[in-house]
């Protein structure tokens, strides 16, 4: 009678082991969406932020250069073909150190930003500019009108242009 009541108690059964497995399914299908959303989510906010503290040493730049800044303009629609693109290191050239410490080249996605500053004429009408692909990764689009979009479309573009964001995710 001993070895069979010590033989029983020494292991789970199968079915104990399948209801275990079961329930912890259940919990990782409820909490990986969520997950991955939230990490979208971050990489957005990223994204924004880097283009917020670019901007504003470009503003930095243009303020010294013609001492007045585009702040506040009520554009509907951007062109940015208006605009003139410029690489990183020439970027980094006209803002490194004086007015960042350091241009992200990338966004929160890896892709590559498209900085656009005209260095050459910094009272021109259409100054400055910064793309991201989003999620997507795809190339800017010509023409932007002044919109925000569903902040968990992460494959849409953001797009600050002289002083504010032309496309962001917004509620």
């Amino acid at each position: 009678m001993r070895r069979r009541l010590a033989k029983r108690q020494t292991g789970f059964t199968l079915i104990e082991l399948l209801i275990v497995v079961a329930i912890i399914g259940i919990i990782a299908a409820m909490l990986i969406p969520n997950l991955l959303d939230a990490l979208q989510k971050a990489k957005q906010k990223r994204t924004l932020a880097d283009m917020r503290i670019t901007g504003t040493a470009m503003f930095a730049w243009l303020s010294d250069q013609v001492g007045a800044a585009a702040a506040g303009a009520e554009a509907t629609t951007v062109e940015m073909s208006d605009y003139k693109s410029l690489s990183v290191l020439e970027l980094r050239t006209a803002l490194v150190p004086q007015y960042i410490e350091h241009i992200p080249e990338r966004d929160g996605w890896k892709s590559t930003y498209q900085y656009y500053l005209n260095t050459t004429t910094p009272s021109a009408q259409r100054v400055m500019a910064i793309g991201s692909g989003g999620r997507d990764k795809s190339l800017l689009e010509d023409t932007y009108s002044a919109e925000p979009f569903d902040p968990t479309d992460y494959d849409q573009d953001i797009v600050w242009a002289d002083g504010f964001f032309v496309r962001w995710p917004q509620k």
